[in-house]
């Protein structure tokens, strides 16, 4: 104890008091003291301590250890939260990390990284750097922690954001798998926007995403295209291709095929910019499609037979109104059967006193589905009859007042007529997602739904849309309308009908009578399905 001896490295130590005092040889050394603590390392930075310093750093962040990258910082709670950051908000993953060669303590490195956000790849190459310090209070030689040291547009403060900037694209297809292009289906361009809001993702697309500083909104990475998800949907493409081109023959037309024994949405076609939009989001006032309601209401309470003597006088008033049949007709000593088949808009008016203020808003819900959450694959408006009063309740009875419906929704009304049960339209299967369909809260009464059945039979083989039904014979049922809009000098027409399994729905603004507008495009398309 107490003798010397000869150190390594360059270092001479001597034993003192059983502690080892270390006296630095050259700048940038070591000195221990008595109690055995390292002293600071001081001086310059040596060349191979840059080297090192800047290697152990980009080695670590390369390998994916934050804690360890982040230790060889100067700030290791700021580095390291910004390096996850580079990961978790910035979805990047380094590649490689080369380093160049220092100019002094700075040291130039090129990055090669990948970009992964939300099923989109990208690579992303820049080049940045760091400039070796020591460290405050021991002098190790770490890097100067500074965002930009992750990207040079990164400044201080400043985060990631990846985010999407357009929806996954999707490639329809039809029931049986045929493509929908928009190209030869125009009508359904709106319709696959549609599905790409909802499905583009969950159908395997991929959206376009970016990534940028937040703030400044700087774009680091970009991949503006997606790749298509891959939907089916309900659609007949010789249908719709029918449907296409009958809408194509006429101005402001908008048209739904339903199947009513499921629901399937097999067409949907408009002319104009916004033709299909109507079909399935439009909220115009139905006329005496929606007469079909009304009528299965006065059934089921027993306010109307069809073969039972009904009163269909020229006008009638309620609530202060006066409401009139086109042309002011009338039918003396007609029964209800007569009245639905020419479409008497008085021989509802006179029962408006014996129902309720809410039945008709009722009935709309519980049997036809209408206001009930539809979930159909793409946004449609399902219709709307709120509770009115007074003239207003009369009006809402022949289809007028605030009365709401699109061919969509008609096209379900007269599929529910047929059947008597609503089944609830829709465009992509419920199993494709998992959505619960809507349901009406009962089925029409037995009784009712066959009288019903019967009188929309007879309008379309003898009462006002026999004409543009000529030619379809069977199982067939149909019911014309007409709109009166105000400011507006022609009504808009309505026609629905079915012929077996398949039902139509259509609209023409300012077409007229519905009979004649809206009905012939209805039935060509209904022969078209044969």
């Amino acid at each position: 104890m107490g003798d010397g001896r000869q150190g390594t490295g360059g270092r001479r130590g001597l034993w003192i008091g059983g502690a080892v005092a270390v006296v630095a040889l050259g700048a940038g050394g070591w000195a221990l003291t008595a109690a055995g603590d390292p002293a600071p390392r001081t001086g310059p930075l040596s060349a191979a301590e840059i080297r090192g310093a800047a290697d152990g750093f980009l080695d670590a962040w390369a390998d994916g250890d934050t804690e360890r990258a982040a230790g060889r910082t100067d700030d290791a709670t700021a580095a390291g939260a910004a390096l996850r950051d580079y990961r978790e908000r910035g979805h990047l993953t380094p590649v490689r990390l080369t380093a160049g060669t220092p100019k002094g303590p700075s040291v130039p490195f090129s990055v090669r990284a990948r970009f992964s956000y939300e099923g989109g790849r990208a690579p992303v190459s820049y080049d940045s750097g760091l400039t070796v310090v020591r460290r405050a209070g021991d002098g190790v030689p770490v890097v100067d922690w500074r965002a930009a040291v992750l990207h040079p547009r990164l400044g201080d403060g400043a985060r990631f954001e990846a985010r999407e900037t357009s929806p996954a694209r999707v490639d329809a297809s039809d029931r049986a798998g045929r493509p929908l292009d928009p190209r030869a289906f125009p009508s359904l361009a709106s319709v696959v926007d549609g599905l790409r809001q909802g499905y583009g993702g969950s159908a395997g697309g991929r959206p376009g995403v970016e990534l940028r500083t937040a703030p400044g909104g700087q774009v680091l990475a970009s991949v503006p295209e997606g790749a298509p998800g891959r939907v089916r949907t309900t659609i007949d493409a010789r249908i719709q291709k029918a449907a296409e081109r009958e809408v194509a023959l006429r101005s402001d037309a908008s048209l739904v095929v339903v199947k009513p024994s499921t629901g399937e949405i097999l067409a949907v076609a408009g002319s104009g910019e916004k033709g299909a939009d109507t079909a399935l989001r439009g909220r115009l006032a139905p006329g005496s499609t929606m007469k079909m309601i009304t009528a299965s209401l006065l059934l089921e309470k027993k306010l109307a037979a069809p073969d039972r003597p009904h009163p269909c006088p020229k006008n009638a008033s309620y609530g202060g109104w006066k409401f009139h049949n086109v042309d002011d007709f009338d039918i003396v000593g007609g029964t209800f059967r007569s009245s639905f088949a020419a479409s008497c808009n008085t021989a509802f008016i006179t029962q408006a006193g014996k129902i309720a203020d809410d039945a008709l808003s009722r009935q709309a819900r519980d049997v036809f589905g209408i206001g009930e959450r539809w979930s159909a694959g793409v946004d449609v408006f399902a219709g709307a009859v709120p509770v009115e009063h007074a003239a207003s309740k009369a009006a809402s009875m022949i289809g007028q007042g605030e009365v709401r419906m699109n061919p969509l929704t008609m096209a379900s009304v007269i599929s529910t007529a047929r059947t008597g049960q609503f089944r609830q339209p829709y465009l992509v299967a419920p199993n494709v997602d998992h959505r619960t369909l809507a349901t009406a809260h009962r089925p029409l009464d037995a009784a009712a739904h066959a009288q019903l059945r019967d009188l929309l039979h007879t309008t379309a083989t003898s009462g006002s849309a026999s004409g543009s039904m000529a030619g379809l014979t069977g199982d067939i049922g149909a019911k014309t309308g007409s709109a009166e809009v105000i400011g507006q000098k022609e009504p808009n027409g309505w026609f629905a009908a079915w012929h077996g399994d398949v039902a139509a729905a259509a609209v023409m603004r300012r077409g007229g009578r519905g009979g004649e507008s809206s009905g012939p495009l209805v039935a060509a398309v209904l022969k078209s399905a044969q």
